[in-house]
């Protein structure tokens, strides 16, 4: 069988059924399409060119292609590429960069048809391709930027520009990704790979009897099958409470049906998923526990040796209770919110090497996860080994949102290297990913709020009860945050609210992009305009006089002594809440770093390699955030050193050590930590010498804020209650149109310091994105502890012909201990969306919604 491909003769002679994406892959090595769906054709990652037209290499057998002309990105002409790639670039409409080479073939397809498309005719061209990290407005820049330079024959044209902070220097390594020349790790290859895979739980509860693994054993190619009798050292990890077994061992229960029970080691990735089906098991099953109120109850299953409940939180600032009897209006409901699949594009994938240092035998992990220093601690504990024989590397990764917190798969893979003592390549399908990974927590909130006659605030009570799954990953620290964020951005001087998370037998529930703080806005946003309704107060007024400020205290107790911008990103609003006919508002408050008792830290080191060549090392994870561009722009600040020769890299082996990339503090404390590196290089710079004179030097530098307090608990004698150091403030606007349809959503944020304005309007606009699905669309729901749907088409997520108009407005009060007065803004970008879109229905229709997701088609236009 012949085809062509990228220009050259090809000649095929094995299996014609073949996946055509596969062939691509594995064997041409073209590594530009990607697989994001595992064959569902969902997501566009695959997409590529045959005759020209774009088509679904996941949909395509070899076969089909007998005859014909195949074109990958690496396929496109020269000034196609320079165009895309670009254009991508300067309009910032690449972030985590996997989906990106899709979205480039099949904007490829739509020019070559159609030179000078309408931001509608791309919009709608590119509505087949998912993208989960920008909100598809500067992707739809992009794109009709490529097409002008096409059309008129000459370049893109880059602004001049230092690379300083403040600048809209281009993202790190975006040109790559673009051109899908940036590996992943599931693009990785070495020498003498073999492939891993997992054996799954066939219950969410049942007791595992016997594990027997003779017949995968038998499968040709199987180099080995490792049960939780082979682990050396520590079998049960977590990042904050260890509960959740690498494998569930012969006489325990599992617990859901992402538990692993044995792994797969084989030539062959077939041959290892083959085995993996073939390691026979018996149980005894058991009824599951899946709703938080019934594992409540008196006689509920005890699921842990320390009952249904993970954690408790709680917090009381004066009288709520005896406030509310006083108070003039008082609204009380019950908010649900469901649980959310991650959906990042690039499933988890894995690969470990052995490795050696100072001549004793190790591992070297390739990692696609959020937190190299994490992993590694987990994953020495695991294989028995001292953390300087464990090396991760934390490689640029396809998304994450908090989904890649949690060990998944890394541990596996370095077992199974040290088994095999071959490198091991462990690739998750979608179906897995779906399977294992921990999702946003569904939380059932009772709130009643209630206020004077003059419209302030007077107190709050709610009860907050979360569906934490059947590990604890980070759910204690979700149901702190939220109850931590339930008064929103405003002043209430009476609060008690209680906040408990429970244990069932779903999918783990863990770190999402909000941590709490969407599921609070939810509650707290809608009670407000409930308020407003019972008193008939001005919707924007009512906000503007019970905002946080300075000198006013959150619902933990801490008062803000600076930097609050909550008034500020109203203000910015007002004009078009005042001008717009249907209109939601809703305000946002969110933390810059872990806090609550917890330190928060950052390390960084500068090498001089020579005057073309200076490495910067940290420790924070690049998920298409822009992490690597705050560390650069923050060196290229401090000590005027030419971007282009700056390299920076996430490896642990540097010990650069910092905490999970979570809690918003990325930008935070890679700047600070940066600047205090260079520190030393700046002097030196100063002193007159050069790079080439410094060759062979190191700078180092860390910082630490290791003075905040728990939630609930009363600080040390003569210290504030300080929650955390640092919080980002928002305000969201959402129009609707005459017929329920979402016109514009324009969002105000205030960034303490905007590092990078397009990363920043990226980082809201993709924020707008999944906040929009929240509300509308998204939900992941299980049922007798399974998911009711495996498809990634199920999942709501919202695609081009989905969005509004996005309007992004930059505010900065600047914060006390952000880097140049800069906060966190990974996050807050959607905490909040969904109350200000359930505002705008209640405008519209005069109905409250109570619960996520809202199910109104009518506001993406698609029907009544």
């Amino acid at each position: 069988m012949e085809f062509t491909l990228n220009g050259q003769d090809r000649t095929f002679d094995g299996d014609p059924g073949q996946e055509l994406l596969a062939y691509l892959r594995d064997v041409a090595g073209l590594k530009s399409p990607k697989d994001g769906c595992s064959g569902e054709g969902i997501c566009g990652c695959c997409t590529v060119l045959v005759d020209g037209k774009a088509r679904l290499s996941c949909r395509m057998a070899v076969k089909d292609v007998a005859g014909r002309t195949v074109t990958t990105v690496e396929g496109l002409s020269p000034e196609e590429r320079d165009a895309f790639a670009d254009a991508f670039v300067l309009k910032g409409g690449v972030q985590c960069g996997f989906c990106t080479p899709g979205i480039v073939m099949k904007a490829a397809s739509l020019l070559r048809k159609n030179p000078g498309p309408t931001r509608e005719e791309i919009r709608d061209g590119l509505n087949g391709n998912l993208c989960r990290c920008t909100g598809y407005k500067k992707v739809i820049d992009s794109v009709a930027c490529a097409a002008e330079a096409l059309r008129e024959g000459r370049p893109v044209a880059f602004p001049g520009g230092t690379g300083a902070v403040g600048t809209r220097h281009p993202k790190y390594t975006a040109r790559e990704a673009v051109l899908g020349e940036r590996v992943f790790v599931g693009d990785m290859v070495e020498p003498g790979m073999v492939y891993g895979a997992l054996r799954f739980s066939d219950h969410p509860r049942a007791r595992v009897l016997r594990v027997d693994t003779t017949e995968a054993l038998q499968v040709e190619g199987v180099l080995a099958v490792l049960t939780a009798r082979d682990i050396k050292g520590r079998r049960v990890n977590g990042m904050i409470y260890r509960d959740w077994p690498v494998m569930v061992l012969e006489g325990e229960e599992t617990r859901c049906i992402g538990d692993v029970l044995a792994s797969v080691a084989a030539s062959t990735e077939e041959a290892a998923r083959a085995a993996a089906g073939l390691v026979r098991v018996e149980y005894e099953v058991l009824p599951p526990v899946t709703d938080i109120f019934e594992a409540l109850e008196p006689g509920a299953p005890q699921l842990t040796d320390h009952g249904n409940v993970l954690s408790v939180t709680e917090v009381r600032l004066g009288d709520a209770e005896g406030a509310l009897r006083t108070a003039a209006h008082v609204t009380r409901q019950r908010y649900t919110t469901q649980r959310i699949e991650h959906a990042f594009l690039e499933p988890e994938a894995a690969l470990a090497v052995p490795w050696t240092k100072d001549g004793e035998a190790g591992v070297k992990i390739f990692d696609g996860g959020q937190g190299g220093y994490e992993d590694r601690r987990q994953i020495a504990e695991l294989l028995d080994l001292p953390e300087r024989l464990v090396n991760v590397v934390l490689v640029q990764n396809g998304g994450a949102f908090g989904g890649k917190e949690d060990l998944m798969g890394q541990h596996h893979a370095a077992m199974l290297c040290l088994a095999t003592g071959r490198p091991v390549m462990l690739r998750f399908d979608r179906k897995t990913s779906l399977r294992t990974h921990a999702k946003r927590h569904p939380i059932v909130m009772d709130y009643e709020l209630g206020c004077d006659a003059e419209g302030r605030l007077v107190a709050l009570v709610a009860r907050m009860h979360s569906d934490s799954g059947a590990y604890a990953s980070v759910g204690m620290k979700v149901i702190e945050r939220a109850v931590a964020h339930s008064a929103g951005a405003y002043a209430i001087p009476n609060v008690h609210v209680k906040g408990t998370a429970v244990i069932t037998n779903n999918a783990p529930c863990g770190a999402m992009r909000g941590f709490g703080a969407n599921q609070a806005a939810f509650g707290i946003e809608s009670s407000v305009d409930e308020l407003c309704a019972l008193g008939g107060f001005d919707r924007w007024q009512f906000r503007w006089d019970n905002a946080l400020t300075e000198g006013k205290a959150t619902a933990t107790g801490q008062v803000l002594r600076s930097g609050v911008g909550v008034r500020a990103c109203l203000e910015a609003l007002e004009g078009r809440f005042r001008a717009a006919k249907y209109a939601g508002l809703a305000a946002g408050i969110k933390n810059t770093g872990i806090g609550c008792g917890m330190p928060d830290s950052g390390m960084a080191k500068i090498e001089i390699l020579g005057p073309q060549k200076v490495v910067l090392h940290h420790g924070w994870c690049e998920m298409g955030q822009g992490a690597h561009n705050m560390a650069l722009q923050t060196l290229v600040t401090e000590t005027g050193i030419d971007p282009a020769v700056i390299e920076v890299r996430v490896e642990t082996d540097a010990e650069t050590r910092c905490g999970m990339t979570t809690a918003s503090r990325g930008t935070s404390l890679v700047g600070n930590s940066v600047r205090e590196a260079a520190r030393g290089l700046k002097a030196d710079l100063a002193a007159g010498l050069t790079l080439a004179d410094l060759a062979g030097r190191t700078y180092r530098g860390e910082w630490v804020c290791d003075w905040t307090t728990k939630v609930g608990q009363e600080p040390p004698e003569g210290r504030e209650i300080v929650t955390h150091y640092s919080y980002g403030y928002a305000a969201q606007l959402v129009e609707l149109d005459g017929a329920g349809r979402i016109t514009r959503v324009t969002a105000a944020h205030d960034a303490g310091r905007i590092m990078n304005p397009t990363l920043f309007e990226g980082q809201i606009e993709g924020s707008l994105h999944m906040g929009l699905g929240y509300a509308i669309t998204e939900d992941f729901p299980y049922r007798d502890g399974w998911p009711v749907s495996w498809k990634m088409a199920d999942l709501g997520i919202l695609r081009t012909r989905d969005m509004p108009e996005l309007d992004v407005i930059g505010v900065e009060v600047p914060d006390a201990h952000g880097p140049y007065g800069a906060k966190g803004v990974g996050e807050i970008g959607l905490v909040p969306t969904a109350p200000a879109v359930a505002n705008a229905l209640r405008q519209f229709d005069g109905v409250r919604r109570t619960a996520l997701p809202l199910r109104e088609l009518r506001l993406l236009g698609r029907g009544k």
